[in-house]
């Protein structure tokens, strides 16, 4: 039990130290603080136009996919649907979580 504690206290100290050499050097890069392009440009504006291009492209194939995935359903038995039809939910899905993930990144 003894070494255990000696053990934890050389951890903390050593982080304690590790901790202090970092923050006289400035520590890690601020990730607020924004990166300037060559071209004079926010390198985080650029990102977020980026983004939002992707965005709106994957939300029109989400549209197409949905519209597709309804005449599927309309056409299918009630009872049974086809691999496609379950594939196309999966892509939906997918697509989704993409756009999601996106947005949250922000």
């Amino acid at each position: 039990m003894k070494v255990w504690i000696q053990r934890g206290a050389l951890i903390a100290a050593m982080a304690a130290v590790a901790w202090m050499a970092a923050a006289q050097r400035g520590g890690a890069p601020d990730p607020q603080q924004d990166v300037q392009l060559p071209s004079g440009k926010s390198q985080r504006d650029e990102i977020l136009k980026a983004e939002r291009e992707q965005n709106i492209k994957d939300a029109a194939q989400l549209v197409d996919l949905a519209q597709q995935l309804q005449v599927e359903l309309e056409k299918n038995d009630r009872f049974v649907f086809s691999i496609a039809t379950m594939k196309k939910t999966d892509d939906i899905e997918k697509l989704a979580r993409k756009i999601r993930s996106r947005m949250r990144h922000n």
